[in-house]
């Protein structure tokens, strides 16, 4: 029987997360890292990638810096390309970089729909499908896991400014999940999603500055998403530990979904 530590065990396997360089990307970075996996870690910015990086390496993670701009379409091939020659393999990828956009529906402009469709849902297909077909398929095994949102099975709250790009590009996160899960489930290559509430990040600071107070009064569990809360479902759907475990949209929101 196989034990407990070595489902988890992630040592040999290159894992890609997009958006690293902060908030919930490099939290499921160091999850990954620390259970053994070489992290490549990727984000638009240089410098806040290579200060991340430097970050995980002081903690024993092997961790390599790729700068690319996802919302560029023709991005997703040549980033592929530079991890593939770089490390060789990739075992995992985290669809995580995102954005956001917040006005009332009637006034929403095109070109913030097209932003946050773009990155959210637009990169995440092309990234995924250029992974798949250049080192998952061939090897024979794979792990996508898409940082989805609460907000894409929840409408806002008619008190918070109106956010529908980007609840309608967490919605289709989920059931992109949920298609390539059973397209590629026989081919063993599982495809999940994590779907978390309100954690303190860049992305969320102006609605946490506004409503902080009603989000922990709403949510059972009495406090945001913290430092190390999505770091045991990375690891657990990253895993062999998740291995059953195939087109699921996995909720960490404190209890936030559930009254």
């Amino acid at each position: 029987m196989t034990g407990l530590a070595e489902l988890f065990d992630l040592k040999g396997q290159v894992a890609i997360v997009t958006g690293g360089s902060r908030g919930l990307g490099l939290q499921v970075a160091r999850a990954l890292g620390q259970y053994g996996a070489t992290i490549a870690l990727v984000a638009r910015k240089l410098e806040p990638l290579a200060a991340a990086c430097a970050e995980l390496e002081t903690e024993g993670i092997v961790a390599h810096c790729f700068d690319c701009d996802l919302s560029q379409k023709e991005a997703t091939e040549a980033l592929t390309d530079r991890i593939l020659d770089k490390l060789g393999r990739v075992d995992i990828l985290v669809n995580n970089a995102g954005a956001t956009w917040g006005a009332p529906t009637e006034a929403y402009p095109l070109h913030a729909w097209d932003k946050v469709i773009g990155l959210n849902v637009t990169s995440v297909f092309q990234l995924t499908k250029e992974v798949a077909s250049r080192a998952f398929l061939p090897q024979g095994h794979g792990v996508v896991i898409n940082l989805a949102s609460i907000a894409g099975i929840l409408g806002h709250h008619p008190k918070h400014t109106p956010t529908v790009a980007y609840n309608a590009s967490k919605g289709a996160v989920i059931s992109m999940t949920r298609a390539l899960a059973a397209e590629w489930g026989p081919r063993n290559i599982r495809v999940n999603a994590l779907a978390p509430g309100f954690f303190a990040t860049k992305m969320t600071a102006g609605t946490l500055d506004s409503y902080s107070g009603d989000l922990i009064a709403q949510t059972p569990r009495g406090e945001l998403g913290g430092p190390c809360d999505l770091m045991g479902a990375a690891l657990l759907l990253s895993s062999r530990a998740g291995a059953h475990i195939i087109g699921q949209t996995i909720v960490i929101d404190g209890g936030a979904s559930i009254i």
